[in-house]
């Protein structure tokens, strides 16, 4: 018999396995020889209260083993010689698409503009240490994709539009720690997570699938209203080395930071529109005062939590105020993807041991907010979000050295219009430069984000305050597009053949709702083949 027993214990007893046995004993009302096993199979914190608790469910075997599987496999099938489909982005869209299709008994062909996740590595060291950023690999572009240098978490809200515990088996089976079944915030790690991407490239390959990187795709071959292929080029050390045409129908997966894509698909005329986004900052405290702050003790995090998580939103002038991809014992990060820009993004090693905690803090914007901030030739366009982005980060560019080094603004100074003489230490490795970014940032941006931050130091005393840095600027929180598709066959609305995926297509938001959405494109794509 299996029995799943829910406990709220102190979180000193919650990392005791004696303790977890015992109590499991106790509920069950059992002899210790009829318990052949327990297993956590959820685990989450609640701090809302000034004594932290942990909320536990334990699977308990009675009267039988412990079941040895911790997560459920899946037998990919050998697609060598079968009718071929293109992936057009190696992130985690991309990369479960092509899972899929191998399911579905098709074989993936993948096309990735940057490089494969170990050599991405020396160029996104080379943005800290020289300043220079490869428009074709960095945070952003690159096996991986986004997620791969900048985070792993895995929380996601998408439960509707697929089966997240699938996808987070899918990971475990390629080296990711069990314990992200078992958390309700799972994290992999920017240290632990390459090495699972790179076991999934394996998988796909072993299947008969291909991976192609540094290839770059500049076009789609269309015929009779239908998408045929793809046209690429083959790009090393910043020049074409070669062009070549891949044929099938096409997932386009390409991520919310493929602005070539986006104009490529708007000189078509292809079903694109401007989509609202979310702009700001990144706010960087002391990680012991946010342990402090939301544990509710001087001690901060002390021997059994991990490093403490928020979540703030508010309404601000009819717009929403919110953190955004919170980084616990994490760093900034450069996310800048070609020359004139500064974007900053955050990560967590899997450990979340660093001196720092950080967050995007943003305000959300829509396309008529921006329409006079932007040159008049993209004005009423779906490229004017892309547009905003991009003259925001020349700004901060420009404020920052015209390097990548970032203009920052001590927190409470930002708040009440004041330059900072001096600043803290901070986690963002090509350097901070104080800036009065209260004053060249867009005033819509600044004045919500403002009351928003007073807002959030009522409601958490000590949350505003100088020891805490404004760091310029997060743009990049998703697409500034939607790919228009058909609600049932997920295709690009006034097209055949092309099916726009994940969160560069306007449809999905981190990792776990952007590899469901690839499935679902996979699904759909199968669908379609199966039909001609």
């Amino acid at each position: 018999m299996i029995r799943d027993l829910n406990l709220r214990i102190l979180p000193q007893e919650a990392a005791s396995e004696s303790y977890l046995r015992k109590a499991a004993l106790r509920e069950l009302g059992i002899d210790p020889r009829q318990l052949g096993g327990i297993r956590v199979v959820r685990r989450s914190i609640d701090a809302r209260q000034r004594q932290v608790m942990v909320n536990v469910t334990l699977r308990a075997y009675v009267d039988e083993p412990m079941a040895e599987a911790d997560y459920q496999s899946i037998n990919y099938q050998n697609v060598e010689g079968k009718p071929q489909a293109i992936v057009v982005g190696a992130g985690p869209a991309g990369l479960f698409a092509a899972l899929r299709l191998i399911e579905l008994g098709l074989r993936p062909i993948v096309l990735e503009r940057g490089k494969d996740v170990h050599q991405r590595k020396r160029d996104i060291a080379r943005i800290s240490r020289e300043h220079t950023v490869d428009p074709e690999s960095n945070y952003s572009f690159g096996e991986g994709g986004a997620g791969a240098y900048s985070d792993g978490k895995l929380y996601t809200r998408s439960k509707k539009r697929g089966s997240v515990e699938k996808i987070l088996n899918v990971l475990c089976q390629h080296g990711a720690s069990t314990s992200i079944l078992v958390d309700a915030h799972p994290h992999i790690g920017t240290d632990r997570l390459p090495r699972v991407i790179e076991n999934i490239r394996t998988t796909i390959i072993d299947c008969g699938g291909e991976v192609h990187f540094q290839t770059r795709v500049t076009d789609l071959i269309i015929e009779n209203g239908v998408v045929r292929g793809v046209q690429a080029e083959r790009v090393a050390s910043e020049e074409v080395m070669q062009e070549m045409a891949y044929m099938g129908p096409v997932i386009l997966a390409t991520g919310h930071s493929a602005r070539d894509v986006y104009r490529m698909m708007y000189g078509k005329g292809l079903s694109i529109e401007a989509k609202g986004i979310a702009v700001g900052v990144r706010l960087e405290h002391p990680s012991h005062l946010i342990d402090q702050i939301q544990y509710h003790s001087r001690d901060g995090r002390g021997q059994w939590l991990p490093a403490a998580e928020y979540s703030y939103v508010q309404q601000v002038q009819d717009r929403g105020v919110y953190s955004f991809c919170m980084c616990p014992g994490g760093f900034v990060v450069p996310a800048a993807t070609g020359p004139e820009q500064v974007v900053v993004n955050g990560m967590s090693p899997s450990n979340r041991g660093s001196k720092w905690s950080n967050s995007g803090m943003v305000v959300e914007l829509h396309p008529d907010d921006i329409s006079s901030d932007i040159p008049e030739d993209m004005r009423n366009t779906p490229l004017a979000m892309m547009a905003y982005q991009e003259q925001l980060e020349r700004l901060c560019w420009q404020q920052g050295g015209y390097r990548q080094t970032a203009p920052a603004q001590r927190m409470h100074d930002f708040v009440n219009n004041r330059l900072s003489y001096d600043l803290p230490a901070s986690s963002y490795a090509p350097g901070i430069i104080s800036s009065p970014l209260h004053f060249w940032m867009p005033p819509f941006v600044v004045s919500r984000l403002q009351e928003g931050f007073r807002i959030f130091g009522r409601r958490s005393k000590g949350f505003l305050t100088n020891e805490a840095i404004v760091i310029g600027v997060e743009t990049r929180t998703s697409a500034p597009v939607r790919m228009r598709r058909d609600a049932e066959t997920l295709q690009l609305l006034n097209i055949k053949g092309l099916y726009p995926c994940g969160e560069g297509a306007g449809y999905a938001g981190g990792i776990v709702s952007a590899a469901i959405d690839g499935e679902r494109c996979a699904e759909a794509c199968a669908t379609t083949l199966s039909l001609t």
